[in-house]
């Protein structure tokens, strides 16, 4: 990451100009392709629509930093990026044609066969080269020399990331500490060079291309002094982070006036990336209820016809930053409890109905969550809102705990996919929840929803841990 105007971003690609070059040329040239290929005429209705895919790939790409630097990331994550900024274009397209009312100027099937060429088209290029790179990178070609200053237990991770994965192109060439060899890792004194100030004296002479630097955040003043020595160098600079670091949810840099800060808790889903994550709520929850408004009337006569009480259940939970809203779910108890003290479902508890076992079992209880999705009270992915009596009693026995409502809650999340859902009656069940939800929170993205989206479908409909 590197830091500019106050923001954190993404690391560019100095190879970025030619990668939407080449894309605006496969996008160009395949229409031409696909139009002449059917016999029709390529006029100016079509160079329009080249133009407002190119324009509208080139915007989407930039917003989901496609052409960032890919050298540390996983090539998956490209290909669905790519997809969704060629969906964004092929939406530009499709409003263009019927707002101006020109679908008689087109042919369909040459549009689609466009589309598809194209779509194919952005992705091969994009995995030849790739491959392209990995092998130039094991090879020892295309690779950046790193030294890790201070052998710490984070160092030695990073340093076995580095030489597990030489695809990446980085190269481990330099350790440096202040302490004796004694006290140090014994696997990595082969890359020993000396102290600290030696390793200064070689950045500054050009011999690395990268620096990390993994000393304790205790040592802020050495850490300082490092950062100003190497100012004097060219090698680029990283602070590889620790615990309080990896505590951060949502590591960006502010400003109030002249003083900068940086947010420690914050919810990563704001401004442009918050509008984000709600089109893709309301886009989901849109195609699943018109899906599942059948089955969920089925499910509703069931409930009704088999105990007595309401349909649909209605209990207090935490929201986004803490406030209550109302979460909505089939009763599947023949109790309705939303008091100050629930007790959680147990294996064979006797409260849960034959049909509300089938539908804990199945999470078909939970469908009339879309409902608060499309209210704006929760997210189809997100971590999944607990009652507000359990709230109140692990905030004070979990570090962190209420960080989780930094976000809206969600139907499905990273703890559910990960096994961590159903009845928490240990501590440490709780706390691997917890600690699911912080993770998803750091590391969200459209690439982490798809994952949860896959995974809940893949695993819910059997899940042992849900009853």
């Amino acid at each position: 990451m590197a830091t500019q105007h106050g923001m954190v971003k993404n690391n560019t690609n100095r190879l970025a100009a030619a990668y939407r070059l080449i894309d605006v040329i496969a996008i160009q040239i395949l229409l031409y392709v696909s139009v002449v290929l059917y016999g029709h005429s390529y006029d100016e209705h079509y160079f329009t629509v080249s133009l407002i895919s190119s324009v509208g790939f080139a915007l989407a790409a930039e917003s989901f930093s496609l052409y960032r630097s890919w050298r540390a990331g996983f090539f998956k994550q490209i290909i669905f990026y790519t997809v969704c900024c060629w969906v964004c274009s092929g939406i530009l397209v499709l409003c263009y044609v019927f707002f101006s009312k020109s679908g008689d100027d087109f042919s369909r099937i040459s549009l689609s066969t466009w589309m598809v060429l194209s779509l194919f088209s952005l992705i091969t290029w994009r995995y030849c080269f790739q491959l392209f790179l990995r092998n130039m990178r094991r090879k020892g070609y295309n690779t950046r020399n790193i030294a890790i200053f201070g052998l710490s237990e984070k160092g030695g991770r990073l340093a076995n990331e580095v030489i597990n994965n030489p695809e990446t192109g980085y190269r481990l060439s330099a350790f440096y500490d202040d302490r004796s060899k004694d006290r140090l890792d014994k696997n990595y004194h082969y890359y020993l060079r000396g102290s600290l100030a030696e390793g200064i004296e070689n950045a500054k002479n050009g011999k690395y291309d990268v620096i990390y630097i993994s000393l304790p955040i205790i040592a802020k003043a050495r850490i300082q002094d490092i950062l100003h020595e190497l100012g004097d160098s060219t090698a680029n600079v990283h602070v590889v982070p620790d615990l309080f670091m990896y505590c951060l949810m949502h590591g960006e840099m502010a400003h109030v006036g002249n003083i900068q800060t940086i947010s420690v808790y914050d919810n990563p889903m704001q401004g442009s990336l918050g509008a984000l994550k709600r089109l893709e709520d309301m886009f989901l929850a849109t195609i699943i209820m018109s899906m599942i408004a059948i089955p969920m009337l089925i499910i509703a006569l069931a409930v009704k016809l088999t105990s007595k009480g309401p349909v649909i259940f209605k209990q207090d939970r935490y929201g986004l930053n803490g406030r209550k809203i109302k979460m909505w779910k089939f009763r599947s108890m023949t109790v309705t409890e939303n008091a100050n003290i629930v007790t959680q479902a147990t294996k064979g508890d006797s409260r849960i109905t034959k049909v509300g076992a089938f539908l804990r079992r199945t999470s078909l209880d939970e469908l009339p969550q879309f409902i608060n999705v499309l209210k704006g009270d929760m997210s189809v992915i997100g971590p999944r809102p607990h009652a507000v009596a359990h709230n109140e009693e692990y905030r004070k026995l979990i570090d962190f705990y209420m960080l989780r409502h930094k976000v809206k809650p969600g139907i499905t999340g990273w703890a559910q996919v990960n096994g961590a859902r159903g009845e928490t009656d240990t501590l440490d069940k709780m706390q691997k929840r917890i600690e699911l939800d912080l993770e998803y929170i750091r590391n969200w993205s459209l690439w982490l929803d798809f994952k949860i989206i896959i995974f809940t479908f893949l695993r819910s409909f059997n899940d042992k841990n849900a009853y």
